[in-house]
């Protein structure tokens, strides 16, 4: 199957109307960067490669700003709503794997008290990665409070 599908070819062409846009911003900013998009999970993603920690910020930030400016660039232009994800420097896939650690931490604590795990707050892609793992780990999660404070609540199933 070395053609892509008809979804697979509008999230290229949202990643290409992202790269185009974040390529002027970091002209703008006099930063540099290497732009790269792709489809992954079902979703349009942009990476930009770069040594400058400006662009992801205390917490990432700044990359959620990015992101979002990211998606308003895509409703701008085609009227729909993008579940596009960008990423600096790895700074996503450095998130993701501490967020497994935390996930498992919190997984043995349960099994081991039989009392519930609260995490510190997330923003919601960074729950999604947590609650799927302790699905994967036959435990249950629920996610509790108001952004910017929402958290996961880890239980016994």
């Amino acid at each position: 199957m070395d053609a892509m599908s008809d979804k697979d070819t509008d999230l290229m062409a949202e990643g290409d109307l992202v790269a185009d846009y974040l390529e002027e911003l970091l002209d703008i900013a006099d930063l540099d960067g290497d732009i790269e998009n792709s489809v992954q999970e079902g979703r349009a993603y942009v990476a930009i490669d770069t040594d400058s920690e400006q662009l992801v910020g205390k917490d990432g930030e700044v990359l959620e700003a990015l992101q979002e400016l990211a998606r308003l660039v895509v409703m701008t232009e085609t009227g729909n709503r993008s579940r596009l994800m960008v990423d600096v420097a790895g700074f996503r896939a450095r998130r993701r794997a501490e967020l497994i650690v935390l996930a498992k931490d919190a997984i043995a604590a349960v099994q081991e008290t039989g009392e519930s795990a609260r995490l510190a707050p997330m923003n919601a892609y960074e729950r999604k990665i947590v609650h799927d793992e302790v699905a994967a780990a036959g435990l249950v999660s629920e996610s509790e409070g108001e952004a910017p404070n929402r958290r996961v609540v880890v239980q016994k199933a």
